[in-house]
């Protein structure tokens, strides 16, 4: 079953940098600003937040059976993404199908991570090592689909949208087939769970899990929405793509090795090692940056492993410690303000790109792992009584 949900939340998650991945094109197409990434990936996080929002406060995760909202929301992520094929030139509409598709993918990421919590109670951080590592792979794939298409086939830009829809529909699909009913917990379906909610702010060790991972958000997707600019410092055209796809994509094994490192170590331990190994390469940018190509491959790969590979073991960490019948919503509103603020560093960053140089500007991400690793500090020791 878990090669099932974790080939499903591949599919349902690629359609999330589809845009980014066909940026260099649609500028040259339309004359867009390089900011004009940065406005399109935050309308996507937007919708993500949206949905999250809307998903935590209704419940919906933990009243419907979630193999049926995933399916529903990959097909409808795959049909805005479709859409966006052919309303790419025009801003606003393409803004309108990313924040759409941001929406849906509400249904799709924290749901994907409810089911692996119910099946997986137990070795939760090495399930959804698995299961983040998917995502990141799915995030990365647009890059190298406009690899291919630019490169080896000659396919348009528009391609890349094609792909990308039917592989989000056929993960809704093949969730739905291999994937059994999750067993009910007491109490599901009994709407909204404001005690639950509130767990984020009033439990220790939920809320040190939680806020931890506010800080590894200032940074994941903001690095990853800059990575093409970063790798336009060395390299040109297609390599561009590439390079993009293998750095972003470098976070599948972060993931993956993490959460089985956790079975030794524990998921608090394996979380605070990456997000220290991630500061230190926000620390390093200057010197990595003028750096000869291979030390600076190098530390665009550790970075690229570290940034992501935390992101399971928050998400193990919080559904181990929050109510079993709210599991759902608590994870669904952590990735909604997580997201928000995400949106908000990259929005700032982007921005920023524009008139300050990377060697000056890349160090202030590691404000975000610094916070992190300060939240984290309750969960590196054994609990010592109630909350």
């Amino acid at each position: 079953m878990l090669p099932a949900l974790v080939l499903a939340q591949f599919g349902g998650t690629s359609s999330w940098f589809a845009v980014n991945a066909v940026m260099p094109d649609l500028q040259a197409a339309f004359g867009w600003s390089a900011a004009a990434v940065g406005t399109l990936t935050a309308a996507l996080q937007g919708g993500f937040i949206a949905g999250t929002l809307v998903f935590a406060l209704l419940a919906v995760a933990d009243r419907f059976p979630a193999r049926a909202v995933f399916l529903l929301c990959a097909v409808l992520a795959a049909a805005t993404t479709l859409l966006a094929a052919f309303v790419a030139h025009s801003v606003p509409a393409l803004l309108a199908c990313r924040v759409a598709t941001g929406f849906f993918l509400a249904g799709i990421y924290p749901v994907g991570m409810k089911i692996a919590a119910q099946w997986y109670p137990q070795g939760l951080g090495t399930a959804l090592g698995w299961l983040l590592g998917a995502l990141v792979l799915g995030s990365a794939s647009p890059h190298a689909l406009r690899a291919l298409a630019a490169q080896g086939l000659g396919l348009p830009w528009q391609a890349v949208f094609g792909v990308v829809a039917l592989v989000t529909a056929l993960a809704g699909l093949l969730l739905w087939w291999r994937v059994p009913a999750t067993p009910r917990p007491a109490g599901a379906g009994a709407g909204l769970r404001l005690g639950a909610l509130a767990t984020m702010a009033t439990d220790r060790r939920v809320r040190a899990s939680v806020l931890a991972y506010f800080g590894h958000m200032v940074e994941l997707y903001t690095l990853w929405v800059l990575v093409p600019t970063i790798l336009a410092t060395r390299l040109h055209g297609v390599a561009v793509s590439w390079g993009a796809f293998v750095v972003v994509g470098a976070g599948a094994a972060g993931c993956v090795l993490g959460g089985l490192w956790a079975r030794r170590v524990g998921s608090a331990r394996v979380a605070g090692l990456m997000l220290a190994g991630s500061g230190l390469c926000c620390v390093l940018a200057p010197w990595a940056l003028a750096a000869p190509l291979p030390l600076f491959a190098a530390w665009l790969l550790l970075w690229g492993v570290t940034v992501a590979g935390d992101s399971p073991q928050f998400s193990a960490l919080t559904a181990s410690n929050a109510p079993r019948d709210g599991v759902g919503s608590v994870l669904t509103l952590t990735n909604s303000i997580g997201f928000a603020i995400s949106a908000l560093s990259i929005e700032l960053f982007v921005r920023l790109a524009q008139s300050v140089p990377l060697a000056q500007l890349l160090p202030w991400l590691a404000l975000g792992p610094l916070l992190g690793l300060l939240a984290l500090r309750p969960l590196m020791r054994p609990p010592s009584g109630p909350a």
